[in-house]
């Protein structure tokens, strides 16, 4: 167990892809104040781990005991993601939580993709 301390808050944070994203748990989010968190790594590992790292968001941000608007900017489609939205948007809205989603592209030379526009 980490030893106990003060939170740290940053204004971004990106969550560990695959197996790695294991690892991120209420404490994470207890601990890891962040205006926005980036879900990244589409990939069939992060499906298996993606809901209770949602779940876990919602758990530790309820910790927070400030309000302090939260964005999640997933960087992947997902049945894992759109069900966990469906499921708790209610609970999403009362801690402050916004989900980005977005279908804007960006074209770069002889390449698109996906992208939104994040500003502090």
């Amino acid at each position: 167990a980490a030893p106990q301390g003060p939170p740290v808050y940053v204004d971004l944070a990106y969550l560990p892809g695959s197996w790695s994203a294991c690892t991120v748990d209420e404490e994470f989010f207890r601990r890891i104040r962040s205006l926005c968190y980036v879900v990244s790594g589409d990939d069939h590992l992060k499906e298996g781990v993606l809901r209770p790292l949602l779940d876990a968001l919602l758990a530790g941000k309820h910790q927070w005991g400030v309000d302090i608007q939260v964005t999640l900017i997933p960087t992947f489609d997902s049945l894992v993601m759109h069900e966990w939205y469906q499921e708790t948007h209610e609970r999403q809205q009362e801690l402050g939580i916004t989900v980005l989603g977005s279908n804007s592209t960006v074209a770069m030379q002889d390449e698109t993709f996906p992208a939104c526009k994040v500003e502090f």
